[in-house]
């Protein structure tokens, strides 16, 4: 097709783009990376690369193999960069030399400075003899201008091309020919990109960081396409990456495939990242409805090309097969309305045969490579197993059983455990499951999964024991943050409440609410005039908890000392004295306002605070810190501020710049004087930057209309907010995460000297 005028054209060229960047942005930044070893400076060429296309080929036309053109531009720009980077570190190292030798010959050889008889000639020809300006470690033999680039030679370091000799770099190559096409290419390609999914889930990165990495560099995604899916703002999760991309230098995480005894940990976080987004998908946690097909779809993509790029791991054909299988399902997950459809209640003629065919054969792939099974095998075989059953009752649960218990061995989590509850509960009667999910209970990690109640409800349903179910069911709407699941749990809650009431001798709606019930008397007392809102607050966290573990609906005269115990050693049986001894109190004041005979807090033993603070970290400790690169100057006079002061961290928040006394080096903060040292002394006057009003310390941006600082806490010129203590804490934390041996990040407390 072509225009008017022989210019070739296509209907749609930004289309296109969008397309071609679907299926090759992995590829491309993968190789980008490769050759820079940078990750966030691969993306910014593959993005220019983009560009490019979106303003050529509305005119030129869509190349024949777009792929290899967009790839041939961004390494055109890739060495582009490289050659002015050597050719700037090759400047300041002559420059150097130079500074070096005015000093030498200033210190040993130079005239008297008085001696105005001493000759200077202008014309005297540089020396070509100085050692140094031989070829250095980033040049080619030649001329000193001959900047060619060669890198260091380093076995860890995919040479840079030569514009000379790789005609896929050379700014003369025709765009469509550039790229090669043959089984290398291929493959070395395959292994950019199996090094940019490794490299995307590496441990050393936070869950939500390694999802939003892998989906925007993987998935060629938008931030705001993967904020959309997880239901965050585009904000969010370009922060997200951005930190992600932040950390991946700072740890100097390599671009390499990893060997030996890490590749079996590196896999396991890549298919981890992989499940994570398709159970996103699969059962959104958040939001109003059940399913999010981009996100099942996505993962799906993902497993697939994992298990092309891993041929010879079992655990990556496991994974495929279980995603396929699950998302066979998708059409029959969901009635007319959204409302979810149990497992043993789908249509089975709906499930997709030709996803569980794929299913199946990446299973057998699996098992022909003769290697023990591991979880994602052994997740794959269960689904399987439904999927073979023609009907519902036709299901082999006590194979399925038998397969969870083995998993449970391999992967002995809370999740896999209750779900070896449910197959248990089918295979060998209610009974022996709701065995199961009662050593559950006490499970910290499961406090706020909504299925727990949601299994324990079922099971307690079948045992015709519809009082206790339909309050089980009840917890787990008042815990599911998925609109369709909670309306979901909630009909079943209704229907069981109708079916106690419903009886032959006594006809009638199902009853009100207990006035007596625990939801209702909890409101009651929160409501009280006689409580002031911080002690609202705190009430409120203590109440909250016993309800979502207990159900709104339990009678008062069940709140037992033995229930009370079991929540508060779940939900804060690791807390320190102070917060249980809060909890504690709270209980205590809520049973006495209500006139329980019974105290529910007897079980409840007060414990003693430990006299023990927050250690000062060590001068090996600060001298990391203060070496740390990038710091924005704001934290940076923060953290030396709170060092030599040895203030509370509020107390240096609060300080104002009306209130500083730059010469003797204090500031009034409240009733008390904040000291400071020559460190903070030389910092200060950069950050002030002419400002004499207002907070010391500021956000980076303005406050919303919901959010609007009283007047003492905004600058009065620029309308920005006083830095919050949490957001200052928060910074901290990430900044130093990758100092602290546990990862976590450390506290600001830390930065007191302890005097």
């Amino acid at each position: 097709m072509s225009t008017d005028d022989g210019v070739p054209s296509t209907p749609d060229p930004a289309g296109a783009v969008d397309a071609v960047w679907k299926l090759e942005s992995a590829r491309i930044i993968a190789g980008l990376a490769r050759m820079t070893r940078d990750i966030g400076l691969a993306e910014e060429l593959a993005q220019d690369a983009l560009v490019s296309a979106l303003e050529q080929w509305p005119r030129s036309g869509v190349p024949d193999n777009p792929g290899a053109w967009l790839m041939a531009v961004a390494k055109r720009r890739a060495v582009d960069h490289l050659r002015r980077e050597r050719r700037a570190a090759r400047g300041q190292e002559l420059l150097a030399h130079d500074q070096r030798e005015q000093l030498r010959t200033a210190r040993f050889d130079a005239p008297d400075p008085y001696d105005e008889t001493t000759p200077y000639d202008e014309t005297t020809p540089y020396d070509e003899t100085n050692p140094y300006d031989a070829p250095g470690p980033y040049d080619a033999p030649g001329p000193r201008n001959d900047l060619r680039v060669t890198p260091v030679p380093d076995p860890r370091v995919t040479p840079v091309p030569d514009p000379e000799t790789d005609p896929g770099t050379h700014p003369g190559t025709s765009h469509e020919t550039s790229q090669g096409t043959g089984p290398e290419t291929d493959a070395r390609d395959d292994d950019n990109v199996l090094r940019l999914m490794f490299l995307s889930c590496h441990p050393v990165l936070p869950t939500e960081e390694r999802v939003a990495l892998t989906l925007r560099l993987l998935g060629g995604l938008t931030a705001e396409e993967i904020g959309r899916a997880f239901l965050v703002t585009g904000t969010v999760t370009a922060r997200r990456i951005a930190d992600a991309k932040r950390t991946l230098a700072e740890r100097r995480v390599p671009f390499e495939l990893p060997q030996g005894d890490e590749l079996a940990a590196r896999l396991s976080s890549v298919l981890e990242v992989i499940y994570l987004i398709f159970n996103e998908g699969y059962s959104a946690t958040t939001g109003d409805d059940l399913l999010r097909p981009g996100l099942t779809l996505e993962a799906l993509r993902l497993a697939r090309l994992l298990a092309a790029l891993a041929p010879d791991e079992p655990e990556a054909h496991g994974l495929a097969a279980l995603l396929e299988i699950q998302e066979s399902r998708s059409a029959a997950r969901t009635g007319p309305t959204g409302e979810p459809v149990p497992l043993h209640e789908q249509q089975r003629g709906r499930w997709d045969p030709l996803l569980i065919r794929r299913g199946f054969a990446s299973m057998l792939r699996a098992r022909d490579l003769g290697r023990t099974p591991g979880p994602y095998v052994l997740q794959a075989a269960i689904a399987v197993t439904h999927a073979q059953a023609r009907t519902a009752g036709d299901t082999d649960w006590a194979g399925i059983a038998a397969l969870y218990e083995a998993l449970v061995r391999l992967l002995p989590t809370p999740v896999v455990r209750l779900n070896r509850a449910v197959a248990v509960g089918f295979a060998r009667g209610p009974e022996a499951g709701l065995a199961l999910v009662d050593e559950l209970d006490a499970d910290p990690r499961l406090k706020d999964y909504h299925l727990l109640p949601g299994v324990r409800g079922d099971l307690l349903s079948r045992l015709g024991r519809h009082t206790e179910a339909r309050r089980e069911f009840e917890r787990a709407a008042s815990l599911a943050r998925n609109t369709a699941e909670r309306a979901f749990l909630l009909r079943r809650a209704d229907a069981l409440a109708a079916a106690v009431s419903w009886t032959a001798a006594h006809p009638g709606p199902p009853a009100p609410p207990d006035p007596r019930a625990l939801g209702r008397a909890a409101e009651e007392f929160l409501a009280r005039d006689d409580l002031d809102p911080a002690t609202v607050r705190s009430y409120h966290q203590t109440l909250r908890r016993l309800r979502l573990a207990l159900g709104d609906r339990l009678p008062l005269t069940e709140l037992t000392a033995e229930r009370a115990e079991r929540v508060f050693t779940t939900a804060w049986g690791d807390a320190s004295p102070a917060t249980w001894n809060r909890h504690r109190s709270a209980l205590r004041s809520f049973a006495t306002w209500a006139g329980l005979d019974d105290d529910p807090a007897a079980g409840l033993t007060r414990r003693t605070p430990a006299a023990s603070r927050t250690p000062s970290l060590d001068p090996a400790g600060l001298e990391a810190l203060w070496a740390l690169p990038g710091v924005p100057p704001r934290e940076q006079l923060l953290w030396r501020l709170l060092h030599e002061s040895a203030a509370p961290v509020k107390r240096v928040l609060a300080l104002d710049v009306e209130r500083l006394d730059l010469d003797d080096r204090r500031a009034r903060s409240g009733d008390t004087w904040v000291s400071w040292r020559a460190g903070t002394a030389l910092l200060l006057p950069a950050h002030l930057k002419g400002r004499t009003r207002g907070p010391l310390f500021l956000t980076d941006r303005r406050p919303g209309p919901a959010r609007r600082a009283a007047g003492a806490d905004l600058d009065p010129v620029t309308g920005l907010a006083r830095l919050s203590y949490e957001r200052a804490e928060h910074l901290f934390k990430r900044t130093t995460r990758p100092l602290d041996p546990t990862g976590t990040g450390w506290t600001l407390s830390r930065l007191r000297t302890r005097r």
